[in-house]
């Protein structure tokens, strides 16, 4: 460097080349990545839908990646463990998450004070799956469509019951969403484990419940269980002569998912998590993906960070509205 410049040109100097080999150091490093093993936390238990299909996902990116990639389960607690053991790890790339949609769009409108940012703390790359749901009753019961069952809870309001496993998950929000948009009152009845949900919903002791296939379909395949409508904007590929809702006498336009995401640290490097996000959309790709997925009842839901941003602040809006009506918190 030329010694007869000023000290603060020569500074001023020295800094631009320091910024220029950091611009283009970012690319190499993000050609690289990973350079250590990858960890993904997931808040779903062993052998749970989403935690298998997140190791199938799991197994290709550590073949793209020539690196070991690790799921860790951290059930409980509202995924609130797995959310603060991922808060405490290195934030450099090599520790994601997987997130349940209500992490991101009910859960800050059902808790006074979270243990997350769901703005700050998280950048969803892309959702791993999308599920819709079916309105199961028991085999015995009365109704035959949606329209029933609203014309029933219509002439006694609050007398009939519907079943999840918490507050706030899609199938309670999903169907109080479906009590807000008919102007209906019924019950909301907590079960501890889902399967004894659906067998509360076959022996009649619940009225109806949303189920999706990996939840209700071993009864529904047992023929203790059956659908009389689905939760999508249109019938379900493998179920054709299930109507949508709309179809069965429900309100226009309901539609009910779950889903998750794989979500990076708010603030890595652009090309870092760029090239991540193309090699997990890269491996949901691969042919046999959507097989393996329909054996869970699951889809694969094609869109852009950009477009599961836009979801992301949708469904936000709707489960605020459905929350506030429903008088639901849970602190």
């Amino acid at each position: 460097m030329n010694r007869s410049l000023p000290i603060s040109r020569r500074l001023a100097l020295a800094s631009l080349g320091l910024a220029a080999s950091l611009g283009l150091a970012l690319p190499a490093a993000a050609q690289d990545f990973p350079t250590k093993p990858v960890r993904i936390t997931t808040p779903f238990p062993a052998g749970a839908g989403p935690e298998a299909v997140l190791r199938i996902l799991a197994e290709k990116l550590q073949k793209k990646w020539g690196k070991p990639v690790v799921v860790e389960n951290k059930p409980g607690g509202n995924g609130f463990i797995a959310i603060d053991a991922w808060k405490r790890a290195n934030p450099d790339g090599h520790e994601l998450i997987q997130l349940d949609n209500v992490h991101l769009v009910a859960y800050p409108h059902l808790f006074k004070k979270l243990p997350y940012d769901p703005v700050k703390d998280f950048d969803p790359l892309l959702p791993l799956f999308r599920t819709y749901f079916f309105v199961a009753v028991g085999t015995g019961s009365k109704y035959r469509t949606v329209a029933d069952i609203l014309a029933d809870a219509r002439a006694n309001p609050g007398k009939l019951n519907y079943g999840s496993w918490s507050v706030g998950n899609p199938v309670h929000l999903g169907s109080a969403l479906l009590e807000a948009g008919t102007n209906t009152e019924m019950q909301h009845v907590i079960y501890k484990e889902t399967s004894m949900l659906y067998t509360g919903v076959a022996n009649g002791e619940l009225n109806w419940a949303l189920g999706s296939l990996a939840t209700a379909g071993p009864l529904y395949k047992g023929g203790k269980l059956k659908f009389i409508a689905v939760t999508g904007p249109k019938r379900h590929a493998a179920f054709p002569d299930v109507p949508t809702v709309a179809e069965s006498g429900g309100p226009a336009g309901y539609e009910v998912t779950g889903w998750t995401t794989i979500a990076a640290p708010r603030g890595l490097p652009k090309a870092v998590t760029d090239k991540i996000t193309k090699d997990i959309a890269e491996a949901l790709a691969e042919p046999d993906l959507k097989e393996r997925y329909a054996t869970f009842g699951y889809e694969l839901f094609p869109s852009t960070r950009e477009q599961l941003a836009a979801t992301i602040a949708q469904q936000s809006a709707v489960y605020a509205d459905v929350i506030r009506r429903a008088k639901a918190a849970l602190d």
